[in-house]
């Protein structure tokens, strides 16, 4: 890195200018991505999809339904509320034409929407313009629940921001002690987000990008720039007092920015490991995450130095707190390790054993109408007609069924008819709606005599227009479970994988969605795991030259992440702390450990680093390690301290998904850089003494060195 740490040195001003013209360019593309944001991201291209759009396409079913709640109204209110919103519908299926939709004073209303209609966020806003008069008459369903969750992400983004940005500025203040080092890792942080929010914008017109990035990027950006430059930072003011400021500078990029490579190509291996699991969230988070990681680290290889290098010594003016090293005291609590290395390591491990238990209960869903808090007149809404009607007492599935000779064929209605009865038949199975129930024929031979009657077949022909069209019938279907249940997952499963003569089956619905979602998570999980683990493995080896140190960071982070994700359930499954008690989001597993196991090597690498530095200069296992902990712990914790800030700060915010989110990582951040980070490494780097450095096929640790 040598010619480059001197090209940034020396060519600082251009690298500055560039800097500057991107930021104000991606500016104006960054604050376009919130009405680019479509959907929670829960979308699969699979069977639940494809049979969705055959409804749409072939059977004519609405692409989208909203639900009107109306609550206390008169006939003519009613009437009159459906009349103001029908010109941006296709259909409405009144309550004043179905008594079904009515119950004492509450009814609602089924708006439909056909395919054409796209931007399903600007019909939402106008049909609620349209009824605000009405203070009981409330919008609700996916649609409402999906624009309401944008609004309140681009909330959320602000509140933690407000709250998090003013306390990350403060601890850098305590950590530099000068208002202008201080205020640098912001400007890295801003200028990292905007970027990445300006290139995912320029990303959106190729796909469809989640509502859900709009807060998890800046989350991720924000602590991993801010990260990256307090260690830049701290590294260049050690080299200035012994370098001049270009020299410092070099040797910053060359030490503090191979750690900053590491560690940033860790995170980047979690995220991309995502891309694996083939649902439409996980691919964005992955995309956006590897962006704003690799400008994480290219601001901070770039920007940063020639921001430093023009700042020169004034990098620290106005200073408020006169900082001191502590490295004393972090000597001292690092000999105490030391001296007591089982003492302490059993403690840590009994501490980390307590914070695994409540995971064994953990609950995972979907993340639905709990995602906006109790008190959202959506989500309200929705429950009181989910109560008062059983919605969660029943789920719909629509069977799609394929026969290679054409349902009407004599043949073909006797499999329809055994498929009718073999579904039935099933447990699970409360109604089939299809031609013989609608019509009430029992048998082929009825129904044959009655459409060979001119009189019955005009009565038969519209059944058949709704549920036969040529090779393909629709048979929806009633089941007597919630359908986010496992019941109903099951039910999918087992009837998309029914083997019937001359039939192909297709399911969809909302037991379909989920089962695929759950299917597709759970079933790739093991191969995500194995590529963040395997490659971490192989990339600390190559870094630290050893097999034990990566095999100890393994195991620790899978700990550590074990006790967060126990303080998670305990927090927002069991429902402590004045939280609503509820599941934990499908999606929370998979996404902090993918972020986070490599964001704690963040600290694995700045410290072994520090402490290999050390060991290669007389091989002293014991010194080194607290010579390396001494130095690097004040960083550390305060670049812990910033990463739980940021994130910790979306446990005020509305969006369930995202607090938990928020408050995951905070948690096993926290853990990590205390119970691991303080206590565990050094203790077992004193247990393992020189077998920590052990490498096979080698003659000693380093070069010209013999084995310690």
């Amino acid at each position: 890195m040598n010619g480059f740490s001197r090209f940034v040195t020396k060519r600082f001003r251009l690298v500055l200018a560039v800097w500057a013209v991107l930021f104000l360019t991606m500016i104006y593309f960054a604050i376009q991505l919130p009405g680019q944001l479509k959907g929670d991201g829960f979308h699969m291209d699979a069977e639940h999809a494809e049979v969705m759009e055959e409804l749409s396409e072939t059977f004519d079913l609405p692409a989208e339904t909203l639900f009107l709640v109306l609550e206390g109204q008169s006939s003519e209110e009613i009437e009159d509320v459906l009349q103001m919103v029908e010109p941006f519908t296709s259909g409405i299926q009144s309550p004043l034409d179905d008594d079904s939709l009515i119950k004492n004073d509450l009814a609602y209303a089924i708006l439909q929407f056909d395919e054409e209609t796209e931007e399903m966020g600007k019909v939402v806003d106008s049909i609620r313009e349209e009824i605000e008069p009405y203070e009981e008459v409330t919008l609700t369903g996916s649609a409402a629940f999906a624009e309401d969750i944008n609004v309140a992400s681009q909330q959320d983004l602000a509140s933690a921001e407000a709250i998090g940005v003013p306390i990350a500025i403060v601890v850098l203040l305590f950590a530099f002690g000068s208002i202008v080092a201080s205020f640098v890792p912001l400007i890295i942080g801003i200028t990292t987000v905007v970027t990445s929010f300006g290139i995912l914008t320029l990303m959106s017109g190729e796909i469809n990008l989640s509502i859900f990035i709009l807060n998890i990027i800046p989350m991720l950006g924000l602590a991993l720039s801010i990260d990256f430059a307090l260690l830049f930072i701290n590294r260049y003011r050690e080299e200035m007092t012994k370098s001049p400021i270009d020299e410092a500078i070099q040797t910053t990029i060359k030490t503090a920015g191979r750690s900053i490579l590491f560690s940033a190509f860790c995170v980047f291996i979690g995220l991309g490991a995502m891309m694996i699991i083939d649902v439409e969230l996980f691919q964005n988070i992955a995309i956006g995450g590897m962006i704003v990681v690799s400008l994480a680290v290219i601001t901070s290889l770039t920007l940063l130095p020639a921001v430093i290098r023009m700042l020169g010594n004034r990098i620290n003016n106005w200073t408020v707190i006169k900082v001191k090293s502590g490295e004393g005291r972090w000597r001292k609590f690092a000999g105490f390790v030391m001296k007591h290395p089982v003492l302490l390591a059993i403690l840590a491990f009994a501490l980390l054993a307590v914070g695994m238990i409540p995971a064994k209960d953990m609950d995972l869903a979907v993340p639905n109408i709990d995602s906006l808090p109790e008190t959202h007149e959506t989500r309200a809404a929705y429950e009181k007609i989910e109560n008062a009607f059983g919605f969660r007492d029943t789920a719909q599935v629509y069977v799609i069924a394929e026969h290679e000779n054409g349902w009407l064929s004599e043949s073909g209605l006797k499999e329809m008819k055994e498929l009718e009865d073999l579904l039935m038949k099933d447990p699970l199975v409360k109604e089939v709606s299809s031609i013989f129930v609608q019509s009430g024929i029992g048998s082929v031979e009825e129904w044959n005599q009655m459409i060979s009657v001119p009189q019955g077949k005009a009565q038969l022909q519209p059944l058949l227009d709704a549920f036969v069209k040529e090779d393909q019938l629709l048979l929806p279907v009633t089941l007597e479970a919630d359908g986010a249940s496992d019941e109903a997952q099951d039910w999918a499963r087992e009837w998309s994988g029914k083997e019937l003569t001359a039939v192909d089956l297709k399911i969809g619905g909302m037991p379909k969605f989920n089962q695929e979602i759950f299917d597709e998570i759970f079933n790739k999980l093991w191969i995500c795991l194995t590529i963040i683990l395997v490659t971490t493995f192989i990339i600390l080896m190559i870094a630290f030259r050893s097999i034990v140190i990566p095999l100890k960071a393994i195991v620790m982070n899978i700990m550590g992440l074990s006790a967060a994700f126990g303080v998670l359930v305990y927090i927002f499954q069991y429902g402590h702390f004045g939280l609503e008690a509820g599941s934990i989001a499908l999606i929370i597993p998979v996404l902090i450990f993918s972020l986070v196991f490599g964001l704690s090597m963040d600290y694995e690498v700045f410290l072994i680093s520090r402490i290999q530095e050390e060991y290669t200069k007389d091989y002293d296992n014991d010194r080194a390690t607290v010579e390396g902990l001494s130095a690097t712990s004040k960083i550390i914790t305060s670049a812990a301290l910033i990463m739980i800030v940021i994130t910790g700060a979306f446990a005020f915010t509305d969006v369930r998904p995202v607090k938990q989110i928020g408050v995951g990582i905070a948690i096993a951040v926290a853990i990590d850089a205390t119970i691991i980070r303080l206590i565990l490494v050094p203790s077992l780097m004193k247990l393992f003494g020189k077998w920590n450095w052990w490498l096979p096929f080698r003659k000693g640790p380093y070069k010209g060195g013999n084995w310690h």
